[in-house]
This record gives C-alpha cells, sequence and structure tokens, in this order.
C-alpha cells in the first residue's frame, strides 16, 4: 500500500508510467493506485493517450465505486491513439500504441525528467501483430539502454508478516524446451551476483537459495545430470568468490520455496532472503501463490529502476472496473522506495 507518511519516501522520486494495452486493465489500475498518491511525492508522468484515459476514467464511475485519481487532475504525456479501441479487443492498434508508449516512458527517464520507470502490462501477441517482436518489456528495455540483457525479479513484501520475498529468473520468456540450452555456469554466476546486490539492499549478508533443475535436482543423476555436470560445480565456484554468503542448493523445484511461504505467514522459518529460479514458471508458480496481489515485477541491470504488477492485461474484465489494483499499487510503492 502507499503511505503517505512513511519513512520510506524520505527521498523524492518521480516516476514515469506507461500504460500498457489499452484494451487492457493498465489504465484502471493505474487509476486507482494514484487515488492513494502519497502527498510527499511528486505526481508522476503518465505516458499514454489523455482522451482514452478520461474515457476510461468515465466508464469506470459508471460501473464502479472504488476510488479513482481524475486524469484532470494528473501530467499526462499525450501520445493520441489513432482509432478508438474497445475494452478487450487487443491487437496490431493496441500493441503499437503499447509499444512506443514504452519506448517514449523510457526516453523520459533517460532524459532526466523522471527517475525511475513503472509499466503497465502489455500484450505479446499484440506487439507482435504490430510487428515489434520482442519476448516482452524486459528486453525491450534493454535495448533501449544499450543493455545486452536485463534480469527480472520479482519482489514482495507480505502484509502479514513483514518479510520479504525475492526470486529472481534465470532465463525468462523463452519455450521451456529451450530452458537447458541458455542455461551456463557463467549465466548461473551473472544472476547470482545480480540476485546478490539486490537482497544487499537489505541484508548486508543474505542467505541465497538456488532451485535445481530437474525433478529432485537430479537425484543424484538419475532424473538428469545439469546438476552434475556444471550446476553443482558453477555453485561452489561463486561460493569460492563469496565466502560471506550463504548460498544453499541445487534445491529440489517442489520443495525450493517451501520455508518462504512458512515467512510469508508469519511462522518461524529459515527462509532464504533471495531465491534462484532457472525458469518462468518455476519462480513465478510460488511468487504467484504467496503474493499474487504484492508482487511486483523488477528490472534490474538497468541505468534505471523499472518495476510493474505481476499480472497480465487482464482482456477478459477490462472495462468492468473489477480489476484489483494491488499489484500496480505495490509496484509504484516500491519505484518510490527503491528507485
Amino acid at each position: 500500500m502507499l503511505h503517505s507518511a512513511s519513512p520510506t519516501h524520505a527521498k523524492r522520486v518521480r516516476l514515469a508510467v506507461s500504460l500498457g494495452d489499452p484494451a487492457g486493465i493498465g489504465a484502471e489500475v493505474t487509476l486507482k493506485a494514484l487515488a492513494q498518491w502519497p502527498a510527499d511525492q511528486p505526481s508522476p508522468l503518465l505516458v499514454g493517450c489523455r482522451r482514452w484515459l478520461e474515457h476510461t476514467f468515465q466508464q469506470l464511475n459508471a460501473c464502479s465505486s472504488a476510488p479513482l485519481a481524475d486524469p484532470a487532475e494528473l501530467e499526462v504525456l499525450d501520445l493520441p491513439l489513432e482509432q478508438p479501441l474497445a475494452p478487450g479487443q487487443a491487437g496490431a492498434a493496441s500493441g503499437d500504441a503499447s509499444f512506443h508508449w514504452l519506448s517514449a516512458a523510457v526516453e523520459q527517464v533517460q532524459k532526466g525528467s523522471c527517475s525511475a520507470l513503472v509499466t503497465a502490462p502489455i500484450a505479446k501477441h499484440a506487439w507482435h501483430a504490430a510487428g515489434h517482436h520482442y519476448p516482452g518489456q524486459t528486453e525491450r528495455l534493454a535495448e533501449l539502454c544499450g543493455e545486452a540483457a536485463a534480469s527480472m525479479l520479482f519482489t514482495a513484501r507480505s502484509p502479514l508478516s513483514g518479510w520479504r520475498l525475492n526470486t529472481l529468473l534465470a532465463t525468462t520468456h523463452i519455450p521451456l524446451a529451450a530452458v537447458p540450452q541458455q542455461l551456463s555456469a557463467p549465466l548461473i554466476s551473472r544472476k547470482l551476483d545480480v540476485l546478490l546486490a539486490f537482497c544487499q539492499r537489505f541484508q548486508p549478508q543474505p542467505r541465497l537459495v538456488v532451485a535445481g533443475l530437474n525433478p529432485h535436482a537430479g537425484e543424484a543423476g538419475q532424473l538428469g545430470r545439469e546438476e552434475l555436470d556444471w550446476l553443482i560445480p558453477s555453485l561452489e565456484q561463486w561460493r569460492q568468490r563469496h565466502p560471506q554468503v550463504a548460498l544453499i542448493g541445487p534445491l529440489p523445484p517442489d520443495t525450493c520455496w517451501l520455508e518462504a511461504g512458512l515467512a510469508w505467514r508469519g511462522e518461524e522459518a529459515q527462509a532464504a532472503d533471495g531465491y534462484l529460479a532457472l525458469y518462468h514458471d518455476q519462480g513465478l508458480i510460488p511468487v504467484k501463490i504467496l503474493a499474487f496481489d504484492q508482487a511486483v515485477n523488477t528490472s534490474l541491470g538497468l541505468p534505471f529502476l523499472r518495476t510493474s504488477p505481476d499480472h497480465g492485461t487482464g482482456f477478459n474484465i477490462a472495462g468492468r472496473g473489477i480489476a484489483r489494483a494491488a499489484s500496480m499499487r505495490a509496484a509504484l510503492d516500491t519505484a518510490l522506495a527503491l528507485g
């Protein structure tokens, strides 16, 4: 939740917010989240179509009693839609709009008008229909920043215990069949360096856990040899370079996050400060089960902080006023705290 007088917001951070796919719930969750904007922070710069945003505001007022920020009181970098778009009707037009809104928001951060970036959800298939062939926003951000790659980390603070769940993905939006080919010892080493640096924001000597690739983490080679052939040796080499860090793993993926579940609920547990998942769903399933409304997608390795809610475009509920804005509020709050 956004807090108007929290010490977390001692520094003033101006955010750029790209509004995502206009056929989705990006505008709805943004307006709902900004209804609780802290008074001690500069108003964020929204990047999208003002006319569409105002129309969405009117629609939501007619079907929802949730508090909403009024677009008339918000600063908008107006990039108008070429044609009206109906909620849920995603395609080339909506994909092209969200692609250019993201690019324009990044430009605002790069030139110093804003300090950090928050992105509402986009649809990859709509980007592809518009001719923008990227696996997702993270890869486009890396390109715009001249980086070889960015890392995708999901962070969430438990409303029950205050404990923070941090899960970094070693690979992101690729087919499952491609995961073993993309994984390597140098990649794991780089991702652990990124995870360590992030976790040290909160704990000087963090405890890190790495999930195995195969069921039972390979079970001594009986269920796959990746752990024996290269993953275990690479983790040992990383331990030798970082003797101050407790690095555990590879652990069986089906039990890797059990302690995290206990810590999230406030029970006594030896949960790690950071988890490294080797592929997308391996990390996102426990994150979304535990923290769907609190988790924030955080891009690391860029010259600036980028956060995003951990859900998608919600085309099936767009325009109905029922989208939950908790994850967008968490994305804004995280950007204020860490940006």
